[in-house]
C-alpha cells in the first residue's frame, strides 16, 4: 500500500478523502478496530474556523447548518451571528463509503504499528510506504491536561422545542464537577441533541447520573421527551502545558500521527475538526508522501502549532488552576462579553496581540495571586 491509516475517526477519514481527491492513483486503506467508520460522534464548527475551500469540501458531510447561536450564563445571555455547522458520524461514513469503497476496513484491530508496516491482531502484516496513527487520544506522557467530558442524548420531543439555533453554552445549570454547561443542537423542529458537559480535573464519567441530569434539564425547559434516538459520550483533552517532546517520543518512531493522537485540537474548546481539515490539506499538497518525509512534516506542524497556542494554555491554567471549580463559569461569562469578531478569532485559534491584551485587560474573574501563578507554563 502507499498509505495505511490506522483508526477510522474524523482525522484519518478527512485525510483519506482529501488525498483521494488530490491523488486518485494512491493505494490506501483505513483500518478501523470497531464496527463503524467514524464511531458515534457529532463534530461541530464555526464557519469562520475553516476556509471557503475547506467548507466546500466538508459540505457533503454536514447534516445541519445554522446562521447564529447563543450562550446563557447567570449574568449574561447573548445571541451571536456567524454560521455554525455539524457533521455526524453516520454521514461521514456514508461519504467515505461512496468515495473510498473497499479501502475501508472495519472490525480490523491492529496489534503493532511501524514506520513501514502494520501487524493486525490476526497476525497478518500489511506493508506500506507510510503508516498514519489516528486512533484518537491515547496516553499523553509529558502533557498536563484537564478534561472536557460529556454525555449527549439526541431526543425526539412531543412538541417543537422553540430553539432558533444552537446554544453553545447554557451555564445557568448547577455547577458540578468543575465548569458545567449544557450544549444544545436543534436538528429539526422536534429533535435536539442535549449534551451535559463538564470542564473537570479528572476524566471519570458517570453516564447514569448525566443521563438523569439531561432528562431533568429537558423537563425544566418544558420539553417532553418522547424518544431517545441515540446517545454519545466523550472525554476530550484540554491542554494546560507540558513537554511536547516527551509526548512525541512515546509514539512509534517514523509513524505519521493525525488528530488527537498528534495533539491537534483547540487547546480550550477541544474542537478538532478545523485542525483535522488543516492537516489533511497540508499533507494532500505534498509531492513526497513517503513515511519519513510526512513524519517530519507533521511533527514540525504540530510543534509550530503548539508554540503558537501558548496563550490558550495560559487561559486554561487560569480556568483549571486559578478559579474555584464552582466559579469557573465566571471566566467564560466575562469572555462572552467581548466583541463578536474577537470571539470568532478565539474559536478559530487566530487571536491577534490586541485580542490577547483585550482578553487579559481589566480585573480578572479569579484571585490575582492565583492568576499570577499560572503565567509560567509547566513542562
Amino acid at each position: 500500500m502507499d498509505m495505511v491509516l490506522v483508526g477510522g475517526g474524523l482525522a484519518n477519514v478527512l485525510l483519506a478523502l482529501r488525498l483521494k481527491q488530490a491523488r486518485p492513483d494512491l493505494e490506501l486503506a483505513i483500518l478501523e478496530a470497531g464496527p463503524h467508520i467514524g464511531g458515534n460522534h457529532t463534530w461541530s464548527f464555526h464557519q469562520t474556523d475553516v476556509t471557503r475551500a475547506q467548507l466546500d469540501f466538508l459540505d457533503p458531510m454536514i447534516i445541519a447548518r445554522w446562521l447564529g447561536h447563543s450562550v446563557r450564563f447567570p449574568a449574561r445571555r447573548r445571541g451571536l451571528e456567524g454560521g455554525y455547522a455539524s457533521i455526524a458520524s453516520h454521514r461521514l461514513a456514508e461519504v467515505a463509503r461512496e468515495r473510498l469503497g473497499p479501502a475501508l476496513c472495519t472490525n480490523t484491530p491492529v496489534a503493532e504499528l511501524h514506520a513501514d508496516r502494520v501487524v493486525l491482531d490476526s497476525g497478518e502484516t500489511i506493508a506500506a510506504r507510510t503508516v498514519v496513527d489516528g486512533r484518537g487520544p491515547g496516553e499523553s506522557p509529558g502533557l498536563m491536561l484537564g478534561y472536557q467530558k460529556f454525555l449527549g442524548l439526541e431526543v425526539r420531543l412531543a412538541a417543537p422545542h422553540g430553539l432558533s439555533g444552537p446554544v453553545i453554552m447554557d451555564a445557568t445549570v448547577s455547577q458540578l464537577d468543575g465548569y458545567r454547561f449544557v450544549y444544545l443542537l436543534p436538528f429539526t423542529a422536534d429533535t435536539v441533541l442535549i449534551e451535559d458537559t463538564y470542564y473537570a480535573d479528572g476524566p471519570a464519567l458517570d453516564g447514569g447520573a448525566l443521563r438523569a441530569r439531561i432528562l431533568a434539564y429537558a423537563l425544566a425547559q418544558g420539553w417532553q421527551v418522547e424518544e431517545v434516538l441515540r446517545a454519545e459520550e466523550g472525554v476530550l483533552p484540554i491542554a494546560l502545558g507540558g513537554d511536547l517532546e516527551a509526548f512525541w517520543r512515546a509514539g512509534p518512531a517514523g509513524v505519521v500521527r493525525s488528530g488527537l493522537r498528534a495533539a491537534l485540537f483547540h487547546p480550550t474548546t477541544g474542537y478538532s475538526l478545523p485542525d483535522a481539515m488543516a492537516l489533511a490539506d497540508l499533507i494532500a499538497t505534498r509531492a513526497d508522501l513517503s513515511g519519513p518525509a510526512l513524519a517530519d512534516l507533521v511533527k514540525h506542524h504540530v510543534f509550530v502549532t503548539w508554540e503558537q497556542r501558548a496563550f490558550f494554555r495560559l487561559l486554561n491554567r487560569m480556568l483549571f488552576r486559578a478559579a474555584e471549580p464552582a466559579q469557573r463559569y465566571a471566566i467564560l461569562q466575562r469572555f462572552y462579553g467581548l466583541p463578536e469578531p474577537l470571539i470568532a478569532r478565539f474559536y478559530a485559534a487566530r487571536l491577534t496581540l490586541a485580542d490577547k491584551a483585550r482578553i487579559l485587560t481589566g480585573r480578572p474573574p479569579v484571585p490575582l495571586r492565583a492568576a499570577l501563578r499560572c503565567l509560567r507554563e509547566p513542562t
